[in-house]
């Protein structure tokens, strides 16, 4: 898988939760972010679905740093999906591109929204902020779908790889969250 890359369109566009350094930013067309509360998970999951309208920016990462066998213990809820023909970027060559995704049929859905966690939505912000800006760090709380509860985790972190946010950053996440009417548990 030398010239093999993944698209990441979450927690993997912030560099701080990875080492890859191969990375650089792209867009990925006919997809869309969403929120999978399904049963064998207690906390909901951040996927991509088709969608002949949606456009997602990410990073792609890949060549010969790529822990692929460490890389998909991490996504192990997700199937590998191919998506070069769907994603852009300033290359000078074209890589084969996978991204990590939830099919509908792969798990069976939870019985209620399970609670999203704000540690996860605080590493996903902060990437974007960071790689892209704040246009585009707004548009993951507006094109996302299936926002359910929030688990406010932030001063005790569940998620693994949680970052320490900037005033800023904490303040951007928080005004998004309110514009969405987020509920906070």
């Amino acid at each position: 898988m030398i010239d093999t890359y993944f698209f990441g369109y979450g927690s993997l566009v912030n560099r701080s939760t990875h080492n890859y350094q191969n990375s650089h930013p792209a867009t990925l067309h006919g997809w869309r972010r969403r929120w999978c509360h399904i049963a064998p998970f207690p906390r909901a999951i951040l996927s991509v679905t088709p969608d002949s309208s949606g456009t997602i920016e990410g990073l792609i990462a890949g060549g010969s740093d790529i822990d692929w066998d460490a890389l998909d213990m991490r996504e192990q809820a997700y199937d590998r999906a191919p998506a070069t023909a769907a994603v852009r970027h300033t290359l000078d060559h074209t890589p084969d591109v996978i991204l990590y995704t939830i099919p509908d049929e792969k798990h069976p859905p939870a019985n209620a929204p399970q609670p999203i966690l704000l540690s996860y939505i605080d590493v996903v912000a902060q990437g974007y902020l960071q790689i892209f800006g704040a246009e585009s760090a707004a548009r993951f709380f507006t094109t996302t779908t299936g926002w359910g509860p929030i688990l406010n985790d932030r001063e005790n972190p569940v998620y693994p790889r949680h970052q320490r946010l900037s005033a800023y950053e904490r303040g951007f996440v928080d005004e998004h969250l309110d514009a969405l009417a987020a509920v906070l548990k």
